[in-house]
């Protein structure tokens, strides 16, 4: 027991450079079963689409003013991102899935779609599913439905009215799985070689 807990010396280290054998196999090992666990459960499809947004930042602010830039965008990039969680934007994603898949809002908030977004550029609308159209439509109805909200929001004066937006990718969008099959490998790799390290250190040396 005092040899468990005690400060690791340079036998310590001399121990884990010699024990490299059992270190390539342990990585290997954990490789092969991060695979395994990847193909017999594999994590949902991951669909992508882009809005591409614009503040049009020297319109709104002819004179060059770096508070006013920030300000401006950090409150109407809050406002748009209210809109995209919004129950009206997602209520319009629920008429599909609660006639095929039986969503509920908290699925979708929850589990089922992402928001990447910078202050400007473009903002990616994500959705996963363990069916790949499924994630496809409904990353497209969300993009689309973001935008058309927001224009309202605009026409109605409460976002500014030099932002624009513009949809430019909501068909044939990129899909692939949520995590990839590398971050299952080094996961497994990383995990039996800390396994590993424990067993040559804290196995008493005969």
């Amino acid at each position: 027991m005092n040899f468990i807990f005690s400060s690791p010396s340079l036998d310590d280290l001399i121990r884990l450079l010699r024990a490299w054998r059992l270190w390539v196999l342990s990585a290997l090992i954990g490789a092969l079963i991060g695979a395994a666990v990847y193909y017999v459960n594999p994590p949902p499809y991951r669909a992508r689409a882009t809005v591409n947004v614009d503040f049009n930042l020297e319109e709104a602010f002819p004179t060059d003013n770096d508070r006013q830039y920030f300000y401006y965008l950090e409150r109407e990039t809050r406002k748009m991102i209210e809109i995209a969680w919004s129950d009206e934007v997602l209520s319009e994603l629920l008429i599909f899935s609660v006639e095929e898949l039986h969503f509920s809002v908290n699925q979708l908030r929850d589990e089922k779609l992402h928001l990447a977004q910078p202050m400007e550029a473009g903002w990616h609308f994500y959705a996963d599913d363990k069916n790949p159209e499924v994630a496809s439509i409904l990353a497209s109805l969300w993009a689309n439905e973001f935008v058309e909200k927001v224009q309202a929001e605009i026409e109605a004066g409460n976002i500014n009215e030099f932002v624009r937006l513009e949809v430019t990718q909501s068909d044939d969008l990129p899909i692939e799985r949520s995590i990839p099959l590398s971050s299952f490998l080094f996961s497994g790799s990383s995990v039996f070689l800390l396994l590993s390290a424990f067993f040559v250190l804290y196995t008493k040396p005969k």
